[in-house]
């Protein structure tokens, strides 16, 4: 299986290529258009500023690519928000794959959210094998709030999404590749896909 981890200068790739031998596969980190669109399944990590990240990517032509893959897809915590509509950090236009728009915390809690966190309203074969309320590992200021293509849900003051889905596009707001065993199902449910 070809595994495909976008490298677009905004992202924690080494631990999420990590996370993937230690499940027995290999990834490649690429930029490279034809890379990611014969592969068989497509990371698309990101930490950082969403403005800055969008750049990055239509400096590259990935913004054009992205939206357009077919095969199985998962946009990690930034990688996510930037699948969406808009954020409002920095008032950025996303790729539009998912109609929602992404929203900075207001609810008087302290951001970033750091830390572990229960996720719950599990509605996807991407999290079987993992139960509701276990626990996954998050850093951020903004979410998503609850919308149709919600398959999972967290708390932190206010309920939001936590992942989300839309034909073969698969987002989760967590890190995946820090969040323990849960983590490490979901990671192998995706690739199982």
């Amino acid at each position: 299986m070809k595994i495909a981890i976008i490298d677009y200068g905004a992202g924690n790739i080494m631990s999420i290529k990590f996370a993937i031998q230690r499940l027995g596969y290999e990834a490649v980190l690429t930029s490279d258009a034809s890379e990611i669109k014969n592969a068989d399944k497509v990371i698309f990590p990101g930490v950082g500023e969403a403005g800055s990240a969008m750049r990055m990517l239509r400096s590259t032509g990935l913004d054009l690519l992205i939206p357009t893959l077919k095969q199985p897809v998962l946009g990690i915590c930034l990688g996510m928000q930037l699948m969406c509509e808009s954020s409002e950090e920095g008032n950025t236009t996303g790729l539009g794959i998912f109609e929602a728009k992404v929203v900075k915390f207001n609810n008087g809690l302290k951001v970033p959210q750091i830390g572990w966190n229960k996720i719950y309203d599990l509605e996807s074969p991407l999290f079987e094998g993992v139960e509701e309320n276990d626990y996954i590992y998050l850093v951020h200021s903004y979410y998503i709030p609850e919308c149709d293509e919600t398959i999972a849900k967290t708390e932190y003051g206010i309920e939001y999404t936590t992942a989300i889905k839309k034909d073969n596009f698969y987002g989760v707001q967590f890190h995946p590749e820090k969040s323990s065993d849960a983590g490490e199902r979901i990671l192998k449910n995706f690739l199982d896909l």
